[in-house]
């Protein structure tokens, strides 16, 4: 079970790297980590789970995040309609996004950022997606609201471009000054 101890925070490497394909199919091993992603994911949203393990609760989580140079992330979130997306993707890629923007109103976490960092993240509103999933089966899929945002944010994991990086004039002082790990 992946828990908080496991997920590398803001300074680490890996979080600034370009990840690397997946061999499609993937290896048993890359397919069971992602598989323990969206489990971790499932988790930080049960409370009895999440307060038990003292996990903070996610809507997605990317391979650099536990220090795996690897083009695959989970995530576990609903739109406005409630339909949940729970997917695991293997070199996940837009394939055609709007000209529209839009923003989450409260800003962006990350669960690599132990700290609030206050900002307009813009992300395109609607997004073409292609990934192989879990299950190994190639999905094209049009997204938007949240879930597009939630794959936007992912997506930029592993290309090692954090959230914050998107924000406008923000001027990223503390990580100039974290210690390399």
């Amino acid at each position: 079970m992946i828990t908080m101890k496991d997920i590398v925070r803001e300074g680490h490497p890996a979080l600034r790297e370009i990840a690397e394909e997946v061999a499609v199919p993937p290896s048993s091993e890359d397919k069971e980590t992602l598989e323990k992603m969206l489990d971790f994911l499932k988790n930080s949203q049960d409370p009895e789970i999440a307060e038990k393990y003292n996990l903070r609760s996610g809507v997605g989580i990317a391979a650099p995040q536990l220090g795996i140079t690897k083009r695959m992330f989970a995530m576990y979130v609903t739109d406005d309609k409630d339909n949940l997306y729970s997917y695991g993707f293997f070199n996940p890629k837009i394939v055609s996004h709007s000209v529209e923007t839009t923003y989450l109103e409260g800003g962006e976490g990350c669960l690599s950022v132990d700290r609030e960092v206050p900002g307009t993240v813009p992300r395109y509103k609607r997004i073409t997606v292609e990934a192989f999933t879990l299950d190994n089966e190639k999905v094209k899929l049009r997204l938007r609201g949240l879930p597009a945002i939630v794959f936007q944010h992912e997506l930029d994991h592993l290309n090692g471009i954090m959230f914050y990086d998107r924000i406008e004039g923000y001027d990223d002082a503390f990580t100039k000054e974290l210690p390399k790990l």
